[in-house]
């Protein structure tokens, strides 16, 4: 797979990533991303997985997530003009291995590294938790975004924090996105 970095030209397909932990607006954010520039988004698929098998899962299902994530985006892609909004990517599902088994899957590793956005939007925890039956870990969202922002520093991946409720949440992102039309 060749590796594809999100310094495109200007005129090139800007694939953005909404990513963080659980329970920080990332679903929201994307939603009202796509609506504002009028491009698709993809959803993220661990929901629908996750539906379907009534949330009992083991390491080898966040493999199958990761790449259900992924042929979702590559379907979706083709109907984007100028942005693409991904509602989770392979840093998502490499912390969530890393955080529940101490380990991640190679080919998700080789993703992380292979397939980068043009930019990364990493949700905060100033939002208050919501519950629902996918999330896990309530008091450990600080512990899970220091993790998010050390992969994306080691990595040099190019990312801003959003912080805020509602539309100051999407404001901070419109800020970002529109500094590199």
């Amino acid at each position: 797979m060749e590796k594809t970095m999100g310094l495109e030209s200007k005129s090139a397909l800007k694939r953005i990533a909404i990513t963080g932990p659980e329970s920080t607006g990332k679903s929201w954010l994307a939603k009202k991303l796509a609506v504002h520039f009028n491009e698709p988004w993809v959803p993220e698929y661990a929901r629908f997985y996750m539906e379907a098998k009534g949330n009992q899962y083991d390491f080898n299902d966040i493999l199958t997530i990761s790449q259900g994530q992924f042929l979702a985006e590559e379907r979706i892609v083709k109907k984007a003009c100028k942005y693409l909004f991904c509602d989770t990517d392979f840093l998502v599902t490499r912390i969530w291995c890393l955080f529940k088994y101490g380990e991640s899957h190679p080919w998700i590793d080789f993703m992380a590294g292979n397939h980068l956005y043009y930019h990364y939007l990493l949700c905060n925890t100033d939002l208050p938790w919501e519950p629902d039956a996918m999330r896990e870990h309530p008091g450990q969202r600080e512990e899970l975004f220091e993790m998010y922002e050390n992969e994306l520093k080691t990595r040099r991946l190019p990312y801003s924090i959003i912080s805020g409720n509602g539309e100051d949440r999407l404001n901070a992102a419109l800020e970002i996105i529109n500094r590199y039309k």
